[in-house]
């Protein structure tokens, strides 16, 4: 019977009421408070690297894409340039031959222009745009004033932006 007696005491737990709460001291406090400061410098001085990181790499993506923006129209130029080196290359020929391998040169060069979106502004008999053609002169004509009469030197675009405006003589109003 002992044992039985023994028994329920050893399975009898204390309530939780029992443990009165400690409270952590300044001293805890003040460390744990430390400790979650440290982490959160940590975590901005990570973040603040990471930044700066992007940054640099974008800065370098930016200059490599400047670098060699133009790497594959200027490969494309090149075949232009091989055939006038070689149409400058032939000791004999007529006008004709240099005439012909002119004409398919410039067509050369025309393909590389298409291909990269540069568009030729000839603008004769349109009305004269100051942000597409250059006015050098007028000319007395039969043509509506501020038409564009004849053009001096053709311009051209870059996906509809002038890389160089056409040089134009334009119409003066009739007196």
């Amino acid at each position: 019977m002992e044992q039985n007696e023994a028994a329920p005491q050893q399975d009898q737990v204390a309530p939780a009421e029992a443990t009165p709460e400690v409270m952590p001291s300044l001293e805890e406090s003040l460390k744990a408070a430390e400790l979650k400061a440290q982490e959160h410098y940590d975590a901005w001085m990570y973040a603040k690297a990471e930044g700066e990181n992007i940054r640099r790499r974008a800065q370098e993506d930016i200059s490599k894409a400047q670098k060699f923006a133009v790497e594959r129209f200027s490969g494309e130029m090149l075949a232009v340039m091989d055939s006038l080196q070689a149409g400058m290359a032939v000791q004999t020929g007529n006008v004709e031959s240099f005439k012909s391998g002119m004409e398919l040169t410039l067509k050369q060069l025309a393909s590389v222009f298409e291909k990269f979106n540069i568009r030729e502004i000839n603008p004769v008999g349109e009305k004269f745009d100051a942000h597409k053609h250059q006015a050098i002169g007028m000319l007395e004509s039969e043509q509506e004033a501020n038409t564009v009469v004849s053009v001096m030197q053709k311009g051209y675009t870059l996906n509809d932006r002038v890389l160089r405006p056409a040089l134009v003589m334009v119409a003066k109003g009739k007196e």
